[in-house]
């Protein structure tokens, strides 16, 4: 059995302090980034590796990584989940759909520079464009029209589906894929 890499939590923040792990971490999928390289060249780097919350509770469920707290107390699973829900208000949601796409295989990055929650790659960051934009709305919310005229033309404008994810009250993920069409 592998041995869980040990991870801290920091704020809003996940660090593998141990390049050479977070290098591995890096190329089990794309998790996280190496602190100030914006894009890494390679899988391999010198630098301590930032996750998020969300890739965090994903590799802590796979038993890639093993969390603790500042004072190295280890996290259990729980204790993790309910410590991202206090710092990340949407978390159940976001880690609904995240999980989903992950094991369906995509690779999931933030979407901040998209005006979005997700950018969503079918091979990963360098290899591929992300074909996917995805906005989670949680449920019982509501979008506005020129929002979504708003995003749907963003997306389009770079070559890029914009898709709404919506977690119902079952736990079932539903996702609408929009498609920009010029009259």
């Amino acid at each position: 059995m592998e041995i869980p890499i040990p991870a801290q939590i920091v704020d809003k923040h996940v660090i593998i302090w141990d390049a050479k792990q977070g290098s591995y971490v890096y190329q089990l999928g794309y998790f996280g980034k190496p602190v100030g390289i914006r894009k890494p060249k390679s899988p391999r780097f010198d630098r301590p590796l930032e996750l998020t919350l969300l890739e965090a509770a994903f590799l802590q469920e796979k038993n890639k990584i093993s969390i603790y707290a500042g004072d190295s107390k280890f996290l259990t699973r729980d204790e993790f989940l309910n410590t991202c829900k206090e710092r990340f208000p949407k978390f159940e949601d976001f880690y609904a759909v995240f999980l989903d796409l992950r094991n369906k295989r995509y690779i999931v990055r933030p979407g901040l520079k998209f005006g979005t929650d997700f950018a969503v790659y079918r091979r990963g960051p360098g290899i591929d464009h992300a074909p996917f934009l995805v906005s989670i709305f949680p449920k019982a919310s509501t979008i506005k029209p020129i929002d979504l005229v708003r995003a749907g033309r963003l997306a389009t404008s770079v070559r890029k589906r914009y898709v709404i994810a919506t977690v119902l009250s079952d736990q079932q993920i539903r996702y609408y894929v929009f498609q920009w069409n010029r009259p």
